[in-house]
């Protein structure tokens, strides 16, 4: 489905990604995971055209994305970015409705078909008891389910996850991710996620993509990934890996200064 192909970015002088290459198949759920100023959120941004690399290409279906225009890129990836806080107080049915914008001409609004898919996607996501209340009034796990529904209302085929469960508590992670993962598993919807949370990452994903300073250091299934070694290498910490006793993945354990 996404093929990246060797990009370099830079900012200004120096290289945020370099010779960056690999393949997300349709209906993988892939973690991109690795320390701050990594790439990461980058990575995402060149994904859906928002940035342009230096060098490189990036390809849908085999079909280059600068070739692509932004709306036909919206119709096949959607974003959950890092928490925003939109200026106006939507309400949340009217954020859902702002997925259907790749589909509507110029000064066109919704249409009845328009509003009954944000009512099913946010029937899927459990975010219609809320339809009718402000964005601004709801919790960080509320907000976060009525963003997954405007993606589902863009159609995608793929959506792209940037940070999705950071300044969420454990049961909103689970939720979200559970959420996420029935969305991959029953829709078939390939997920493309960045993630801080190496656990969380190890739990729900099929492969992982490991950077450092802008490169892949590592890359393939948790276990493989997730290894005491590689995360000392690249965080430059000790710490403890070893395997959840329920799930069997990889789990992260940090230690002390001095502890074994």
């Amino acid at each position: 489905m996404i093929e990246v192909e060797s990009i370099f970015f830079r900012y200004h002088h120096d290289w945020v990604l370099q010779d960056v290459s690999f393949q997300v198949r349709k209906g993988e759920f892939v973690g991109v995971i690795g320390p701050n100023g990594s790439g990461k959120t980058t990575l995402l941004k060149i994904l859906y055209r928002f940035l342009s690399p230096q060098q490189g290409e990036v390809l849908f279906d085999r079909l280059s994305l600068k070739k692509m225009s932004r709306r036909e890129i919206a119709k096949k990836i959607a974003v959950v970015a890092q928490e925003t806080y939109p200026a106006f107080p939507f309400r949340a049915i009217e954020m859902v409705l702002m997925g259907r914008s790749p589909y509507l001409g110029h000064l066109m609004f919704e249409s009845p078909k328009d509003l009954e898919i944000a009512k099913k996607a946010m029937e899927w996501t459990e975010t219609l008891p809320i339809s009718q209340r402000p964005i601004d009034e709801l919790s960080g796990g509320e907000r976060k389910r009525v963003y997954i529904a405007r993606a589902l209302a863009q159609e995608p085929e793929m959506i792209l996850l940037d940070e999705p469960t950071s300044n969420l508590d454990i049961h909103h992670q689970v939720e979200f991710l559970d959420l996420v993962l029935s969305l991959n598993r029953e829709k078939g919807l390939t997920i493309l996620m960045a993630s801080h949370d190496l656990n969380l990452a190890s739990e729900y994903c099929d492969r992982l993509i490991f950077l450092q300073n802008g490169k892949i250091y590592k890359m393939g299934p948790p276990e493989e990934v997730m290894t005491r070694e590689n995360i000392e290498k690249v965080y430059g910490c000790e710490v403890w890996v070893d395997r959840n006793p329920v799930s069997g993945m990889p789990r992260v354990s940090l230690l002390r200064k001095g502890i074994h």
